[in-house]
């Protein structure tokens, strides 16, 4: 689920985190200057902790993909994050911290108690739940022959992965290469790419200059597939499982990696 303000698009799930997280700042802030202690600092010290140690566990996972652009480890931007490991870093950082200054303990449990509420209370897994049960839009489309086509025609009983572009997004062009790699390594899975807004001739031509051939290449000129999923983002990249329900939405650039692992999710593999 993504909430748009003005030009910009959030994912729900990400605003809650933060928002969880600034109450338990706050905790952290009022509770820790009744000790003495600065527990808001160590509290952003831990969540610095928890996404270095994140991006180490996914880059390590996924290392093969890195290791052929290794500076692609540094471009957080493809968020591969394994939020787990993460969360187990910044657990131990904390424990080290109390170590080192008992005062921290009872701020830190308030703070982290404060912030775990926020997010339950927040709903932020029926958040997660209700994108998942999203299933395949049935919205109508146009092949490159002026020809009528939806997305249920194309998956075919598939997973399925439908990629928003248009040929004027740099984000999209850069991550079109990895997209059509990724279609020839997975027959198994169905990939669309439906352009927004934009003309047969135009996509057609930019398709040719980029020596880009895809399999399914659809128009979606009033911008009615985007909408229908509430994201204008571009690029938006939505995971659909063999039974056409949501597993994923990732807005923004994907990289080698993250799309080998929501591939390795909605096949069943993880």
């Amino acid at each position: 689920m993504n909430i748009t303000l003005g030009p910009l698009v959030f994912n729900a799930v990400h605003l809650l985190f933060a928002l969880s997280f600034l109450v338990a700042l706050a905790i952290g802030h009022w509770h820790g200057r009744r000790k003495g202690v600065n527990a808001a600092g160590v509290l952003a010290d831990m969540l610095l902790v928890c996404l270095v140690v994140a991006r180490l566990a996914f880059v390590a996972a996924w290392f093969d993909q890195y290791a052929r652009e290794p500076l692609s480890i540094l471009d957080i931007r493809d968020q591969g994050f394994m939020m787990w490991p993460g969360l187990v870093g910044a657990a131990l950082y904390g424990a080290w911290r109390v170590t080192r200054k008992r005062a921290l303990a009872e701020p830190l449990a308030a703070s982290v108690i404060a912030g775990s509420l926020a997010w339950f209370m927040s709903g932020a897994s029926s958040v997660a739940t209700m994108g998942e049960q999203q299933a395949v839009p049935a919205v109508a489309l146009t092949a490159m022959d002026g020809s009528a086509a939806t997305l249920a025609q194309v998956a075919a009983r598939k997973p399925l992965v439908v990629n928003l572009w248009a040929t004027w997004c740099p984000p999209c062009r850069h991550e079109m290469p990895v997209l059509a790699q990724a279609q020839r390594d997975h027959p198994e899975v169905a990939f669309v790419f439906v352009n927004q807004g934009e003309a047969a001739g135009t996509v057609a031509a930019y398709l040719g200059r980029a020596g880009l051939q895809l399999d399914h290449s659809l128009l979606d000129q009033p911008k009615a597939l985007g909408q229908s999923v509430g994201s204008l983002a571009l690029p938006t990249t939505f995971f659909y499982d063999e039974r056409g329900r949501l597993a994923d939405t990732h807005i923004g650039m994907l990289s080698a990696a993250t799309l080998r692992a929501k591939l390795a999710a909605i096949e069943g593999k993880n």
